[in-house]
């Protein structure tokens, strides 16, 4: 089963160029150790949020841009044995030594995939989720995201993906759980939508505000204060 490791963090926009480069050059390792799909995006839309936002979850600067990204392994094992080799391999030690951004700030975890809807295709823009959602509303958090996931791929979205906190560590500077302010009885989820560009999203949104399905009262199985969201334009992906 898939297995998704999730990256958030801060990139000063002065050196989108060097960022890109760098992911572009380490992107053939991930692949070399098992990975089978490395995604960059590049923040666009990104609000701030009145109780947590992306730009908090990562402490960024106003000269920072926020960076969405994830790298795709076929399972956890792959997963795990690729996180053993970038550790001893010297290639991954000369890049962690010249990275353009503060690395210290990075958020990182590893997700399992509750929902996966759609994905033949690659999009050029993302929408990207982080919430905290209580461990005992597991299943009815997916049931939920497994129907708006399909109302979505109605309206567009070329992929739905709901990823469940597995391997989300606590950080020094900054961590997963700090930024969606997860209680001990909540689990980190990391999720995004691909569309084929921004006009596409942008239109898919407004015709899911519209939907009727989604005018009704939903139960919502998590804290929709505390969610927090963006688009993101890809500028990596392979």
């Amino acid at each position: 089963m898939t297995y998704i490791d999730g990256f958030v963090l801060a990139v000063p926009a002065a050196n989108k160029d060097a960022y890109i480069t760098m992911a572009s050059d380490g992107s053939p390792l991930f692949h070399e150790f098992g990975c089978t799909r490395h995604v960059e995006a590049w923040g666009d839309d990104v609000p701030h949020g009145k109780l947590t936002d992306f730009y908090r979850a990562v402490k960024a600067t106003e000269d920072e841009v926020i960076v969405f990204s994830w790298i795709e392994y076929p399972d956890k094992e792959t997963r795990d044995a690729a996180s053993q080799k970038m550790m001893s391999d010297p290639r991954m030690a000369e890049m962690g030594a010249n990275m353009p951004f503060d690395g210290s700030r990075m958020i990182y975890a590893g997700f399992n995939p509750i929902v996966d809807q759609g994905g033949e295709t690659k999009g050029g823009y993302i929408d990207g989720i982080l919430l905290a959602v209580p461990n005992e509303k597991r299943d009815a958090y997916q049931a939920l995201a497994t129907k708006t996931a399909g109302i979505f791929r109605e309206f567009g979205a070329l992929r739905v993906l709901e990823g469940w906190g597995d391997d989300v560590p606590d950080g020094k500077v900054t961590d997963y759980k700090g930024a969606v302010q997860a209680t001990a009885e909540e689990t980190v989820v990391f999720s995004w939508l691909e569309w084929s560009d921004k006009d596409m999203r942008n239109a898919g949104w407004a015709k899911l505000m519209e939907d009727e399905r989604m005018k009704a009262e939903l139960p919502m199985p998590f804290d929709g204060q505390r969610m927090m969201w963006g688009g993101f334009a890809s500028v990596f992906d392979k």
